[in-house]
Order: structure tokens, then C-alpha cells, then sequence
């Protein structure tokens, strides 16, 4: 291994609460040397490229398949979110527009079912990744959020679909925590975990599965040869079936540059806190909340007694370029941390113990796809929009199907599709999401305080994509 390689492993200990944790005793695998031939090889060692790769193993074990991962597996989002694992349902209106009623429904049951097989699965596998069922509560913070969710659940209500609760406004205070929280609708069907411990987890099951898994190997190039290899630092793999499963970074590819806006999600976690610091017993033992704006607050507690509290709404790459914005700890903790302590005021002398970034790959509608890249044995996942650690499961099920050759109900669904394009070349869109992303700023600031924001605010957050609620 040489320098700079050694430089990357011993940085995977500065990476947050959960990497932390997670790679503490954890070893690599070995970088790839040499040319090597597989029937599959994926291009990413995160929730979705793990679950495809487990799931074709799976269902055809004689199946070679090979990981390449640039870091380590979950050194990207799936190692640094906030450990929510939500469904579809709070998408239905989205889902219903791009695939029609019944396959939305559909996909949102599956989804449903994808984050019951991830606590079973971690059952089944000794996985400690502090799985609770304690549902999400999708809640506003001030007048205007207040029945953000209405459209939605009237929608699935015309279809006899009920997935969320209504909630009084002591439960809604029970739940959250925090009487900043003036409504919300309640699901049960989701969970918080530990994303790092369930990605590493999921690791270990690739490799007692055969599944061939090379840590700190970027993909260098993407040959378009016949079959296809991918060229990395000091090797290749040459594979049937190339699956591109690298979040945020697969926007450098030429097909999708103008699908997937990249941006940071920050989160920050507290020291443990001291005994009935906060008064939400439904909280504290794991509910996810998150809020309606769109740069969203979301927060829950972990297993030992912190608050975890992200926002949405950071740093966007530049182009192709996925720098030191969405590495290491969060250049925007104290923006996040005032976040918090609005919505938690008796938090204000609880110190902040770590924080960390996460890349969100955001597509134009908000929901992900899977596409072939021109050609049947390239094939990609990607546009989760913030909500991949639940869908990446059902993600997984998708790819493995388009990689075997499957004509079944997972590679003909609703989100085997072409992606929406209509990103604009730099500098326009630096700038123009920049502008974008101050109005949003202003326009929820003023929300906040009671106020009617300006028409170019309000017009120019219409502008941004659709993010873990719908838009007004």
C-alpha cells in the first residue's frame, strides 16, 4: 500500500459519529492489483451497490461479482446520514405522476417491505446496528408548514391507502420532543439505525458470500469496450455487466451530468444528554422526526442517549469536481447547531461532539432511477434525493434483476427509467443554485418569523427540485 493510500485509511477515523464507531476495528480490503475478470462488477461499495451485489448472489450464486469502491465501504452517504430508513409513501404524489396510481402504490408497499427486510436482515446476520421501529413523524415547525402532507395523504386516502397517523398536538409534542412542533402526520412503518454499522454489516455478508470486495480502488475510466472494463489505479475488471452504484458521484458520468445536482447534508451530534433533558419519551427511544421546509431539518436520537440533527440545503459541487465540502466534519456545524437549539432550546449547553457531511445526489423529481447508460450491460442507480438508506434496499433488488437479465417485476417498475435532464452547464448552475438556495434561506427565515415572504424569494425557491417533502 502506498503513501497516499495509508493517509486514506488513517483519515476513515476522522469521519463522523458512525464511521467512527464502525471502522474502529474493522480491516480493509485489499486495493485491486492486476486485471481481473467478473461476471458483474459494481462500481461502489455503499447501500446499493452492497444490496445488488447480495442480492444477485442470492439469486444466482454462481454469478462472479466484484466491489470496487474508491474509500471504503460506507465512506460516502451511507456511512454519513442520519440513519433514517423511510419509505416511499411521503413520494406517492411524485411516483404517481411519473409511473401512474397503481405502480406508485406498489412501489411505495415495496418500500414498505424494504425497510422490515433491513431489520430482519440485521437480525438474521448478527448485525448491531440499533435498528428501531419507532416510525416518522413528518411534522411543521411553524404556521406555514402546518398540513404540508395534506395532498398526500388525501391522495392515498382516495386509494384506500392509509400509511400515516394524525396526530394531536400533545403526541406531535411527545414525539418530537420539543413544543417548537405545532402538527404532523405519523408512519409507522420506518426506523432509525446505525447507517455505518449497517453498511459495514452488509460488507461482511458480500464477503461471506463470495462477493469479491476491493476498498481504496477508484474507477479511474470507464471503458466502452466489449465486454466493458473498469481501469483503476493499479488494475481492472473486465465484466459482463458493469452496475455504476456511486451516489453523487456517478453526476461525473456523461449521461447523467445533467440529471443529478450534488449537495451537502451536515449533521451534527451532541454529547450524551443528561437524564430528562428533554421531555418526549417516544423521542428518546428513537423516533425520526424531520420538518417541512426545504432545506429540512431532520433529528433523532441514537441507542445512547444523543440527538443526531442534520439540514439539509449545504454546499453544491462545482461541475464534476465532489471536493473537501463533503469530507471530514461539517464546515457548516454552528449553522446546523442553530438549527437545533431553536428547535431544542434546553439543548444550549449541551456540546456538540461531532459532526459530518454527507453527499446528497438530488434528481430533478425528487426520486431515483435506474437506467442503462446506451447500452444493456451498463447500468446505473442513482437520484435517491436524501432518502436512499430504506429505498437503496429495494434499489439493490432492482439492479440485481437489470444485471441477471431478469424480466421481472423489479427491472420493468415505475423507476427503470431515463432520468429528467435539464441541469444547465457550469458556472450557471453554481450560480444559479447559489441564488436559488439564499432565496430558500430568506424565504424559510421569514416563515419562521411570522412573515410573508418577498415574491423573488418565493419564486426562486419554486425553482429547486423536490426534496423530502413536496413543494407549496
Amino acid at each position: 500500500m502506498n503513501e497516499q493510500q495509508s493517509s486514506r485509511v488513517r483519515s476513515a477515523y476522522n469521519r463522523g459519529l458512525w464511521l467512527n464507531g464502525a471502522l474502529e476495528h474493522d480491516g480493509r480490503a485489499p486495493c485491486l492489483t492486476g486485471d481481473v475478470e467478473s461476471d458483474v462488477c459494481i462500481v461502489g461499495g455503499g447501500y446499493t451497490g452492497l444490496w445488488a451485489a447480495i442480492a444477485i448472489k442470492e439469486q444466482s450464486p454462481s454469478t462472479s461479482v466484484t466491489i470496487v469502491e474508491a474509500d471504503v465501504c460506507g465512506g460516502g452517504a451511507s456511512g454519513q446520514n442520519g440513519g433514517f430508513a423511510l419509505t416511499f409513501w411521503h413520494s406517492f404524489l411524485g411516483l404517481q405522476r411519473l409511473c401512474g396510481t397503481q405502480e406508485a402504490l406498489r412501489l411505495c408497499r415495496e418500500s414498505e417491505i424494504a425497510v422490515a427486510e433491513i431489520g430482519d436482515f440485521c437480525r438474521k446476520h448478527g448485525i448491531d446496528a440499533a435498528f428501531r421501529y419507532e416510525g416518522w413523524l413528518w411534522s411543521a415547525t411553524n404556521a406555514h408548514q402546518v398540513n404540508a402532507w395534506e395532498s398526500t395523504v388525501a391522495a392515498l386516502e382516495a386509494e384506500n391507502a392509509n400509511p400515516f397517523v394524525d396526530l394531536s398536538p400533545d403526541e406531535v409534542k411527545g414525539r418530537t420532543g420539543s413544543a417548537r412542533h405545532v402538527a404532523g402526520v405519523f408512519e409507522p412503518g420506518c426506523a432509525s439505525l446505525d447507517p455505518a454499522a449497517l453498511v459495514r454489516g452488509l460488507r461482511r455478508v458480500a464477503l461471506d458470500l463470495g462477493v469479491r470486495i476491493h476498498e481504496l480502488t477508484p474507477m479511474l475510466a470507464l471503458d466502452r469496450s466489449d465486454p466493458p472494463r473498469v481501469r483503476t489505479p493499479e488494475g481492472s475488471v473486465t465484466a459482463s455487466r458493469v452496475v455504476i452504484a456511486t451516489n453523487a458521484w456517478a453526476s461525473r458520468l456523461p449521461e447523467l451530468y445533467g440529471s443529478i445536482l450534488c449537495i451537502a447534508s451536515d449533521v451534527v451530534s451532541t454529547a450524551r444528554l443528561p437524564e430528562g433533558i428533554i421531555d418526549g419519551e417516544d423521542f428518546m427511544n428513537g423516533t425520526c422526526v424531520s420538518d417541512s421546509r426545504l432545506m429540512v431539518n431532520y433529528y433523532r436520537t441514537t441507542v445512547d442517549g444523543r440527538v443526531v440533527f442534520g439540514k439539509g440545503g449545504g454546499a453544491f459541487a462545482f461541475g464534476k469536481q465532489i471536493g473537501g465540502s463533503f469530507r471530514g466534519p461539517s464546515r457548516r456545524a454552528e449553522w446546523v447547531t442553530r438549527a437545533m437549539r431553536a428547535i431544542f432550546p434546553s439543548l444550549e449547553n449541551v456540546p456538540i461532539s461531532e459532526s459530518w457531511v454527507g453527499a446528497v445526489d438530488r434528481s430533478l423529481d425528487g426520486l431515483p432511477f435506474f437506467t442503462d447508460l446506451g447500452r444493456p450491460d451498463l447500468i446505473c442507480g442513482a437520484g435517491f434525493s436524501g432518502n436512499g438508506v430504506g429505498p437503496s434496499r429495494l434499489g439493490g433488488k432492482i439492479l440485481a434483476s437489470m444485471a441477471l437479465g431478469r424480466d421481472d417485476g423489479f427491472s420493468s417498475c415505475g423507476l427503470v427509467r431515463k432520468p429528467v435532464k435539464g441541469l444547465p452547464p457550469e458556472p450557471i448552475r453554481g450560480v444559479g443554485g447559489r441564488l436559488v438556495r439564499s432565496a430558500i434561506a430568506r424565504k424559510e427565515l421569514a416563515e419562521d418569523e411570522g412573515r410573508r415572504p418577498g415574491f423573488v424569494d418565493r419564486s426562486l425557491a419554486r425553482l429547486a427540485p423536490p426534496g423530502l417533502v413536496p413543494l407549496d
